[in-house]
């Protein structure tokens, strides 16, 4: 048997969805020699798919997203399925595109590779400690480097043996089907309160993406959410007669608490994306996220500020936010909240405003009280403000 001769690089990224290919590109670009190691990407993710132009503003040096299978989304439409109403937010010019994800992240991916990173298509099967920093080990080979970049999702590997894995209450299940040779310019959401959670259908190029979300510790099974998601098809006439693709996929949604204990980073390693819990617990909203933080990894590495400086930028710049929509959360998918909501947007054009800047990733959770306060629609605002979602503190 030949021995395995092992690589080494300057830093060893696991995981090559959008944060970790992202981080690749930006050290790679810096002059690092970085290898991005995984298995599987690009491939077609099973979760909505929104890219907000904000999060096309960061990749626009590498990705032309003019050229990008993609649809751009219209308009949003809250629907309740049950009292069978409704009520339609207009976006704004390319505000939220969805793109397949194999085409978003291989993108990406290649973005990275044309950078100088050198992709080990490879799972990863162990990280281990060494006294240089770290050894990485696949099917195939030894990856050895002073730093490693976890980018490996919710049940990241890196996060397993560098930190902890992430607790079922810490955990969203986001299953449903795709409904092949349907697509749309619209985007459909119902929030609902049996399991909290909401219902959503989002177009693709070649398809729609629907499904439900809940928390993995809210005691019901998959199958089960499934069922509901094959439902709500049913009762929008999504698609009539078009082949149904199941699918299941771990979303981290962490509590108030969780965001202000998170770790995301220590000495040589970092975690980024979902790998780090950087997912909104509302909308369970994540690749603007990911890419920040993996621009934010890629900056500390190369420059030798370590995790501390970028632990502080991922503080301040993204879980300030998150913490506040975490205490929000619990209120948000109320059934009675949600009736005040549709109202709301049936009747009020700056309240569609705000709801559109939200949804585009504009509107922070930590001033949308007030936002919502300032429209001239004082009735329909201080509805919403007193109910008993907005009545909490974001620090309560």
């Amino acid at each position: 048997m030949t021995p395995w001769t092992p690589a080494r690089c300057d830093v060893a990224i696991v995981g090559a969805g959008p944060a970790g290919c992202w981080a690749a590109y930006g050290l790679a670009r810096r002059g690092a020699h970085v290898m991005l190691v995984d298995g599987s990407h690009p491939r077609e993710k099973p979760c909505g798919g929104g890219v907000t132009a904000r999060a096309l503003a960061l990749v626009s040096s590498a990705i032309d997203d003019s050229r990008l299978p993609a649809c751009a989304i219209r308009t949003a439409r809250f629907v309740d399925s049950v009292r069978h109403t409704s009520a339609t937010v207009a976006l704004g010019e390319r505000a939220l595109v969805v793109a397949g994800r194999t085409e978003f992240d291989g993108a990406l991916l290649a973005a990275a590779s044309h950078a100088g990173a050198r992709v080990v298509r490879s799972r990863a099967l162990d990280v281990t400690r060494e006294a240089a920093g770290f050894v990485i080990q696949t099917a195939t080979e030894q990856i050895r480097a002073p730093i490693v970049i976890g980018a490996d999702g919710a049940n990241s590997l890196v996060r397993r043996k560098l930190a902890r894995p992430f607790d079922r209450s810490e955990l969203s299940v986001a299953t449903g089907y795709f409904i092949h040779g349907v697509t749309s310019d619209e985007i459909i959401l119902e929030l609902v309160d049996d399991p909290p959670g909401y219902i959503w259908s989002f177009p693709r190029p070649t398809h729609l993406a629907v499904g439900i979300c809940a928390q993995a510790d809210a005691g019901t099974s998959a199958t089960a959410l499934r069922a509901r998601a094959a439902s709500w098809i049913r009762a929008l006439n999504l698609g009539p007669g078009a082949a149904l693709e199941p699918y299941s996929w771990p979303i981290p949604s962490l509590t108030r608490r969780g965001f202000e204990n998170l770790s995301a980073g220590g000495p040589g390693w970092f975690l980024v994306g979902d790998a780090a819990g950087l997912v909104d617990p509302v909308t369970r909203e994540g690749i603007y996220f990911a890419l920040q933080s993996g621009e934010w990894a890629a900056a500390a590495a190369s420059s030798g500020a370590g995790p501390s400086r970028y632990q502080e930028q991922v503080r301040d710049e993204i879980v300030a936010d998150l913490v506040c929509a975490a205490a929000y959360k619990a209120k948000f998918f109320e059934s009675r909240f949600q009736g005040l909501l549709l109202e709301a947007l049936g009747k009020s054009g700056k309240v569609r405003t705000i709801m559109a800047d939200l949804i585009a990733g504009n509107q922070p959770y930590s001033t949308l009280k007030w936002s919502l306060i300032r429209t001239a629609e004082l009735g329909l605002a201080w509805q919403l403000v007193l109910s008993k979602w907005y009545n909490r503190s974001p620090k309560e």
